[in-house]
């Protein structure tokens, strides 16, 4: 009997390590395939976003995204944190398209207002574009600092406070945004699993 119930709690603990495995992968959406001219820039990872409104309410909702820009078109796919894709947002010059999980679509002229609908809270796309690669774009910044090697390690533009750090040879592994608005403080934090 002893061996039984030893063996039984062992079972139930090494499934339970399987199951926390399984869901740690499923974590990071698959990545979408390039370009055969290898010309496009891909990332991967996980996203952390967090709203405090003025009247005390939080919300909170995080996953992981895949990231993948030809520089004529870009696709950003975000999932929940067991990987089932929530929402596609694809954008082209004057453009953005959101297309749900059920296959319902919806356009508009800037990215940023989709992925509010989707995350309940606007990320800054647009800027994104450059923040992930370790540039910080031709839009007006303040506060630049850099690290030894001259990469931007911090500055605001847009309204965003940016960090970036953990870099590898492709831009940051590690984004820290933060914005205060009217009535609520946005603060999101990506972590870059894969490029």
């Amino acid at each position: 009997m002893t061996v039984s119930l030893f063996t039984f709690a062992r079972v139930r603990w090494l499934c339970a390590a399987l199951a926390c495995m399984v869901l740690a992968a499923c974590a990071t959406p698959p990545r979408t395939p390039g370009t055969a001219s290898g010309a496009s820039f891909d990332r991967s990872g996980r996203f952390a976003l967090s709203v405090s409104y003025s009247d005390g309410r939080q919300e909170a909702v995080q996953g992981g995204f895949s990231w993948h820009d030809t520089g004529a078109m870009l696709m950003l796919d975000l999932a929940n944190p067991l990987g089932n894709t929530l929402a596609r947002v694809q954008v082209e010059p004057g453009s953005a398209t959101l297309i749900r999980s059920d296959g319902s679509t919806e356009q508009a002229q800037h990215p940023d207002a989709l992925v509010e609908q989707v995350l309940g809270s606007p990320i800054p796309v647009a800027g994104l574009r450059d923040w992930l690669r370790g540039d910080t774009g031709s839009d007006t910044l303040q506060d630049l600092q850099t690290n030894p090697q001259g990469k931007p390690t911090s500055f605001t533009q847009n309204g965003w406070r940016v960090q970036l750090s953990r870099y590898d040879a492709m831009g940051p592994a590690l984004l820290q945004l933060n914005r205060n608005d009217a009535n609520r403080t946005i603060s999101m934090r990506l972590v870059v699993d894969g490029g």
